[in-house]
């Protein structure tokens, strides 16, 4: 993991690899950031002259690097754009700044320590840089650097090392003896480390990540963190009557499992309840997904991965709250024991399903895990999952829907999720779709009309949610997975979506600010 330290060297005196400083486009040209000034004086005042003339415009995440000056004691200087400047008596906007960090950490991979001297002026906007570039130096490099016997040792070294993650980001004019500037620190290194371990799952091969490794992953974080960790296997799924999850999971040689994480803090006042899709691998199952649509189904246990990093995030930032978080493992395969399109499961909630297609299948699992949160009453719950095409088709490959039983509850998940950089969209739940999931056999169909699906899949996921309780769903299917190339913090693979909403949603309601 990178490092991140609050340094109290100045801009001029920091030993390091690399220094990055922010610019922005003003009504007149190129402006340096504040946290330049040093560095604009090593350049005697033209730093932004010399930037345009290499062609820089201050556009977000634009990075331009050049030789510094003798003034200074690093060797390159990293200028990152942040975007337009703020208005009179406005600060850059923390999204902004995460931005700008992830792609400065991005842009010097391979390195061992660079100091980053963008806008700080408070807590808030220190914790945005940091976040920035813990989670823009990821890399996932465990199936990497396979040792080639005939490559020279030296070169062997030289190339692994230059995949590797900047090792340590300084961060400078932070205020480091401030207790808030210190906290927004901590904050900012215990959420980005459990986002990069949910992008590490989602990028983990599902020959080694399926149900069983996932929940033994999960044990251990709970007792690394003191989390009460409790695992479903199949026997206890079937003594249970978890009709869901083995429907779905009954076609595969990796047996599905039900996760429960509890965190719990003696003076919580409030419980949130988080609920994960975690199909670790889907094929469709017997309803089998065609030609290109199978390679990237590892990010299947998206959801699951965002609620396990939100439950063991609020374990270490010692939130007064209650968190539970459950994870509903199974793999969808198709095999001579899959559930076929026609099957009636019978589901934890008693209800009955009717298949129709058996790639809609994590509303099956989810039903299963939703039903089992509600028999505990939390105040509120929130499901995470990649459900449906349909919600990338209504939204694109960058933002969430939101959906929820409770027009308040919903809004303000949504805001907390624009205040933390994730994209996010309030999306209805509209009555008239519910009788297209009608079925003459069952008491309801895993499917209904095929327009407006997403909001289909709402639908049928609050039928599972316990009478009087606020729940919210997210459908990241757009954002979980990113496969194009990386911007700003976002890398390729798995993106941790959704986990800094959870956090921030655990905070706010610990803090009592939600009602």
């Amino acid at each position: 993991m990178t490092a991140l330290t609050l340094s109290t060297s100045g801009a001029a005196t920091l030993r390091a690899d690399a220094l990055v400083v922010g610019i922005a486009k003003g009504a007149k040209g190129l402006v340096v950031a504040p946290g330049a000034e040093a560095v604009d004086k090593a350049f005697d005042g033209k730093l932004a002259t010399v930037l345009e003339t290499l062609g820089a415009s201050g556009a977000e995440g634009e990075v331009t690097k050049l030789p510094a000056p003798s003034g200074l004691k690093v060797p390159v200087v990293v200028a990152v754009g942040l975007g337009q400047v703020p208005a009179k008596d406005e600060a850059y906007d923390a999204e902004a700044l995460r931005r700008a960090a992830g792609s400065a950490a991005r842009a010097l991979k391979g390195s061992k320590k660079a100091g980053f001297a963008l806008p700080t002026e408070s807590a808030e906007d220190a914790g945005a840089v940091a976040e920035g570039a813990l989670l823009g130096a990821y890399a996932f490099t465990a199936y990497q650097g396979g040792e080639n016997k005939l490559a020279p040792k030296a070169a062997k070294s030289a190339k692994n090392d230059a995949k590797l993650p900047l090792a340590e980001v300084a961060l400078l004019g932070a205020k480091p003896r401030d207790k808030a500037f210190k906290a927004a620190a901590e904050r900012a290194v215990a959420v980005t480390e459990e986002i990069n371990r949910a992008r590490d799952l989602i990028n983990t091969p599902p020959n080694d990540l399926y149900p069983e490794s996932f929940a033994a992953v999960a044990t251990a974080a709970g007792k690394e963190h003191g989390i009460k960790v409790q695992v479903l296997d199949e026997k206890a799924l079937v003594k249970g009557g978890y009709g869901g999850l083995l429907g779905v999971g009954q076609g595969s040689t990796h047996g599905p499992r039900l996760v429960k994480l509890a965190y719990t803090h003696p003076k919580a006042e409030k419980t949130l309840a988080l609920v994960g899709k975690g199909i670790t691998y889907d094929s469709g199952g017997i309803s089998l997904k065609p030609a290109g649509h199978n390679e990237t189904m590892k990010c299947d246990m998206s959801g699951a991965a965002a609620v396990f990093a939100a439950v063991v995030a609020a374990s270490r930032l010692g939130l007064q709250i209650n968190v539970t978080g459950w994870l509903a493992l199974a793999e969808n395969m198709p095999s001579g024991n899959a559930t076929r399109p026609g099957d009636v499961l019978h589901m934890y909630s008693g209800k009955t399903v009717e298949v129709l297609n058996t790639d809609a299948e994590g509303r099956l699992v989810l039903a299963d895990a939703l039903t089992r949160a509600s028999e505990e009453k939390p105040d509120a719950i929130v499901d995470v999952a990649t459900l449906t095409g349909a919600m990338v088709l209504a939204l694109g490959n960058r933002t969430f829907g939101v959906m929820s039983n409770d027009d308040a509850f919903r809004t303000s998940v949504h805001e907390i999720a624009e205040e933390v950089g994730e994209a996010s969209w309030p999306m209805p739940l509209p009555a008239d779709l519910r009788k297209g999931m009608d079925s003459p056999t069952a008491d309801i169909a895993n499917m209904g009309e095929r327009m407006g699906g997403g909001l289909v899949a709402g639908l049928f996921l609050q039928e599972f949610v316990g009478e009087g309780i606020a729940w919210a769903h997210l459908d990241i299917a757009g954002p979980a997975f990113h496969e194009g190339a990386p911007y700003g913090y976002t890398p390729k693979g798995g993106t941790g979506s959704a986990v800094r909403t959870l956090v921030r949603l655990a905070e706010r309601t610990a803090a009592g600010d939600l009602g």
